[in-house]
């Protein structure tokens, strides 16, 4: 896991690569790779690459980046894991080729000599890379199917710029700070900023499951090679079986992701909650022989002794599967002395991820450098509300999407009410307009703010071309295009994983956890994984998020099934509600992350664009 930067003047009269502008973005990556810094520049000055090294995989300098062909005609510089690189390594050798290190980048360049650009197809694990090929003049860049890792570009139409952080392209110098109302509104709506929009006009996000590539014209538009409501439209064609089998099958996926997620050359630890999720990863982790395993759980003052304080069945479950716990306690002075460094290190800006932040931190003091999260278990699983609330409001509110005009008054009449504080949530004035589509269902339950609440918030020009520029409705609708067979269950699925999870929560996870030079692994985000999953219908009907208690042997404590679910949490939402004088004590999860959402908006990002 590492941070990874580049430059590429790809048209003849571009000024050739500056090296104190790759030095800058490497320097601001610092925190992504503590263990290595290496930079290239190809003879001609037209091409150079930086790299922050995080060594996980071949510990040597024969591992180090930017790493190059036998020949010189490949370079690369890669940030990520490949867990089945020595599968790929093994049928490489069975070719002819050869190799310098015990290395996954190494494997990389071998397979783009071997299958080009298809090669990205056949790699498990999470990754981005910027790969140089001399001979074809052709710089590609690359991202996992599902986004795990995040990579950025900027194109100014005579030189393509690209980096692990957002942040490291204008750190820098060359590129326009110029706001993006497109992002920005992004932000409001969702908590989180969508792909490929960042809250700057000239840098965008490689989307999740594509390769863009740059030549003497310039680049290409990103090539999706994964989609995700199509994986799971193949998945939906998997004949039924019974209970059993259903469970049998879930149960050997997660062992095979789980056992993927393991390949290291260090110590691989476990994030571990209260929860059934990375519960089930500490017993499967302990089944599969892993032995000496570190578990942290993350507890807060404010919670002790309340349903909320995962701590106690924390500690049971570490017992039961013989890892050794880690308990760190975390207040609001900390949170308050940390809040620079954290919306310093977050990239782009968000209402979630200091959870992240505090259990990487806690790992890092430890001496962890890589642990297994138990994020998109919900996703797959159908953990969240979301899995019952949005179908029933498409199939309840439908009738009324098809009648023009009356979901809209409903709406305006409403937010009159609102307005009048007759109690009235303001999603709940959106009902009849958006409830009945997918789309809009999704934008109900997934919104921080809704549109029409953005005329508090953002100057009306950029609210008027963001929304225009952003089409949200749209943005979400694209998630199912290719899965119009899906049933309900996938649906939501295809969804959940497609846009919260992506946007929000792996996003999260990189830039929380890399700023303590945490990887962070995620066995439940994997196409492999998922395709070896029974169908969505197959998994409703078996209650699959609750099966998971039943994967490990021996299966998670009863307490673990009998606890409700309260997601991984802390209580900023409430510091900060209450900060801005919201009741002490009893605050909504809307509430809190409103609250939160203005208050890294207001730190961190205001700017021009706010009202």
């Amino acid at each position: 896991m590492c941070g990874i930067a580049g430059i590429h003047a790809y048209l003849d009269v571009a000024p050739a690569v500056d090296r104190g502008e790759l030095e800058r973005m490497n320097r601001r990556m610092a925190a992504r790779g503590p263990d290595g810094s290496g930079d290239w520049l190809s003879p001609d000055g037209r091409v150079g690459f930086t790299h922050r090294r995080l060594a996980i995989i071949d510990l040597s300098e024969a591992g180090a980046q930017p790493m190059h062909s036998a020949d010189g005609m490949l370079s690369i510089t890669f940030n990520g894991e490949i867990y089945n690189y020595r599968e790929l390594r093994a049928e490489l050798q069975a070719k002819g080729y050869a190799f310098r290190s015990g290395s996954d980048t190494e494997v990389l360049l071998q397979l783009y000599a071997d299958r080009g650009t298809a090669m990205v197809e056949q790699l498990r694990g999470m990754f981005t890379f910027g790969l140089w090929d001399a001979r074809q003049r052709l710089l590609v860049l690359a991202r996992d199917p599902l986004g795990i890792k995040p990579l950025y570009y900027a194109d100014d139409g005579w030189t393509l710029r690209f980096a692990s952080q957002a942040k490291a392209l204008l750190a820098g110098g060359a590129v326009s700070r110029d706001p993006d109302p497109a992002g920005i509104v992004g932000f409001h709506l969702f908590g989180s900023v969508p792909e490929p929009f960042t809250v700057w006009q000239g840098i965008r996000a490689v989307p999740a499951g594509t390769v863009v590539t740059i030549d003497a014209s310039g680049p290409s538009a990103p090539q999706r090679y994964y989609d995700v409501a199509s994986s799971l439209a193949l998945r939906a064609d998997k004949a039924d079986g019974d209970r059993a089998d259903a469970r049998l099958q879930m149960g050997a996926a997660v062992r095979d992701s789980v056992r993927h997620h393991l390949v290291a050359d260090v110590p691989v630890a476990v994030f571990l909650s209260a929860g059934l999720d990375s519960g089930a990863l500490l017993g499967t982790m302990a089944e599969l022989g892993a032995r000496d395993i570190l578990a942290v759980t993350l507890a807060f003052e404010e919670f002790k002794g309340a349903p909320l304080d995962e701590a106690p069945l924390a500690a049971e479950v570490a017992a039961r599967y013989g890892a050794r716990h880690i308990v760190r306690t975390v207040d609001r002075a900390e949170f308050e002395r940390d809040l620079p460094a954290i919306l310093d290190a977050m990239d782009l800006p968000s209402v979630d991820g200091i959870n992240t932040w505090f259990v990487a931190k806690a790992a890092h003091e430890a001496g962890i450098k890589v642990a297994l999260s138990g994020l998109g278990a919900d996703e797959c699983f159908g953990g969240y509300p979301s899995f019952v609330d949005v179908p029933r409001s498409v199939h309840f509110l439908r009738p009324f999407h098809f009648l023009p005009g009356v979901g809209a008054l409903a709406r305006r009449l409403l937010t009159a009410g609102i307005g009048a504080g007759l109690g009235i949530h303001p999603k709940a004035a959106g009902l009849l307009q958006y409830g009945g589509d997918w789309a809009g269902a999704y934008l109900l339950r997934r919104s921080v703010y809704m549109p029409w609440e953005l005329d508090d918030l953002l100057d009306p020009a950029v609210r008027e071309e963001g929304l225009r520029r952003l089409a949200p409705l749209s943005g979400i609708a694209a998630a199912l295009q290719a899965g119009r067979r899906l049933g309900d269950f996938d649906r939501v699925a295809a969804l959940e994983t497609s846009l919260y999870m992506r946007n929000q929560l792996l996003r999260d996870a990189d830039w929380a956890g890399m700023a303590h030079a945490i990887e962070i692994r995620v066995p439940y985000v994997d196409p492999f994984f998922l395709a070896a999953l029974p169908a969505g219908r197959v998994l409703a009907s078996v209650d699959a998020k609750a099966a998971i208690a039943d994967i490990p042997d021996p299966p998670l404590p009863a307490a673990s099934r009998a606890r409700r679910k309260t997601g991984f949490v802390t209580p900023v939402g409430r510091w900060i509600a209450e900060a801005a004088g919201a009741p002490p004590g009893d605050v909504s999860f809307s509430t809190a992350s409103r609250a939160w959402a203005l208050r890294v908006w207001q730190a961190g990002w205001a700017g021009p664009a706010s009202a």
